[in-house]
């Protein structure tokens, strides 16, 4: 897996040989001293786009610096390939594309991404990815995903970096029998305007009365909806 620590500490032994200052690398690159201490520090990862200037500023190959970060073969390959501007790379392993995920630009990673939507990507990468997805990819690959793993505290976590698209994707899925009807309660209080949806898939026997249940155990105020306290 990528290391952006292992890289960063390499980036400062190369600027070391090379006798040369952060201000000297920032320059050169058009960045700031502040920008280069912390790719040294491992806080953060140059733009892509900038590794090919880096790796001609130290005499070594762009493989050499990419490797410095201890990437798998995949992760190598994407960020290579990125590197030069080729963006229709092809990714081997949707564990090297959520690895990178924080890397790539929301365009490059949609592409990557979607190459596994046929398969059906596991919710809990679409979890890892829906913060750096633009909306589009993550309705995407919310429509073909296996839910085999989902809990209430994964969808916890995903629902507040859903669009209305992406989270009426999820209740489609409820109402498939994909994902279990009781997933209602974690989606409702980020999905109010499913409620009169919620009322007639009940009526027309898509969901069991018991949803109802539910429903009943919410109030809305102006903060959305919220859970009943238990006074028992």
């Amino acid at each position: 897996m990528f290391d952006t620590r292992k890289f960063g500490k390499a980036l400062s032994s190369l600027r070391k040989q090379a006798d040369m200052t952060q201000n000297e690398i920032a320059d050169r690159l058009n960045l700031s001293r502040q920008a280069i201490s912390k790719y040294e520090r491992g806080e953060s990862f140059p733009d892509i786009s900038v590794l090919v200037m880096i790796a001609d500023m130290f005499s070594i190959t762009l493989d050499e610096l990419i490797g410095y970060g201890n990437p798998t073969k995949g992760e190598s390959s994407i960020l290579k390939n990125v590197a030069v501007g080729n963006t229709d790379v092809i990714a081997d392993s949707i564990s090297d594309v959520v690895s990178l995920a924080p890397l790539l630009k929301p365009s490059v990673l949609a592409k990557l991404a979607c190459q596994f939507e046929e398969q059906g990507v596991n919710i809990s990468n679409i979890v890892t990815l829906a913060e750096y997805l633009n909306d589009e990819a993550v309705v995407r690959l919310i429509k073909s995903a296996n839910f085999d793993d989902i809990s209430d505290s994964l969808l916890e976590k995903f629902i507040p970096f859903l669009n209305i698209e992406s989270k009426e994707a999820i209740f489609e899925k409820i109402l498939s029998g994909e994902m279990d009807w009781h997933f209602i309660k974690a989606l409702l209080p980020y999905a109010d305007y499913i409620t009169t949806q919620i009322e007639a898939a009940v009526v027309a026997g898509a969901l069991p009365w018991e949803v109802l249940d539910i429903l009943n155990d919410y109030y809305w105020d102006s903060n959305g909806y919220c859970q009943k306290q238990n006074n028992s």
